[in-house]
């Protein structure tokens, strides 16, 4: 790699792990910067800053460097979080698969919603919101098993912010329709959307919660109206539930 004085420092130190992870054997600083092209003292400087924070430690012979137990542990978490998100699309597909339909795992962010995981149904007709897609909290099933885990100052500030224009004709329009349906969310459970964020859209939602009972995410289908009714919605709650708990033992 040439250019190194345009390689911005956090860059620079995350080259350097990487140099020594692709090597068999330790490395000395000048045989590191053959894969960055630094000049000769930043290499040096950042290698020292490296070992004295931990991340890197010397050899025997004290000339050369290799990943310290911090960093290898590092390493296996990241591997284990990227065996988490299998694990978890695994229990998705799971429930796709009994539903027919797609299932999203949706987190809170602070103006809405975001698909963070999802698996499609295989039906041609469906309603297409990818990952990555941010949704209201008023008018989603989703949205609602969130606002439902809030203490209800907490629900106010976020109802104060809400711009209430009507998505469909069902679209909940007032913070106090709002907080008489998220009460009947937090009492039974779970959440619908009736059609509330796009027309001939149905969902059901239901949280994901860690050891301690807080909200993590929800869990939710959704589908057409031409396949969905309320009652077949209703009929996927134990599959939901179960896909919860099992979503919820990830976290714990």
């Amino acid at each position: 790699m040439s250019g190194g004085e345009r390689i911005a420092t956090n860059l620079r130190t995350l080259l350097i792990l990487e140099a020594v992870a692709n090597s068999t054997e330790p490395l000395s600083p000048t045989e590191i910067n053959r894969h960055i092209g630094l000049p000769k003292q930043s290499i040096h400087r950042l290698c020292q800053t490296m070992v004295d924070e931990g991340f890197l430690i010397r050899d025997v012979y004290g000339k050369r460097l290799q990943p310290s137990p911090r960093t290898l542990k590092m390493a296996q978490r990241l591997l284990s979080s990227r065996q988490q998100n299998i694990v978890r699309h695994n229990i998705l597909m799971d429930l796709s698969s009994n539903t027919k339909e797609t299932v999203n795992f949706v987190l809170p962010e602070p103006d809405g919603m975001t698909y963070l995981d999802r698996v499609e149904t295989d039906w041609i007709f469906r309603v297409e919101l990818p990952i990555g897609s941010r949704v209201p909290f008023h008018c989603t099933g989703s949205g609602k098993c969130y606002l439902a885990s809030l203490e209800q100052k907490q629900r106010d500030m976020i109802f104060s912010a809400i711009n209430f224009e009507p998505r469909t004709e069902n679209t909940i329009t007032s913070a106090k329709q709002l907080n008489i349906e998220i009460n009947k969310v937090a009492e039974q459970g779970f959440a619908i959307d009736n059609e509330e964020l796009f027309e001939g859209m149905v969902a059901i939602a239901v949280p994901v919660r860690d050891s301690e009972g807080r909200f993590l995410a929800a869990l939710a289908v959704h589908g057409p109206t031409q396949r969905l009714t309320h009652e077949i919605l209703m009929s996927y709650l134990d599959m939901m539930y179960d896909g919860a708990e099992k979503l919820a033992a990830l976290h714990s």
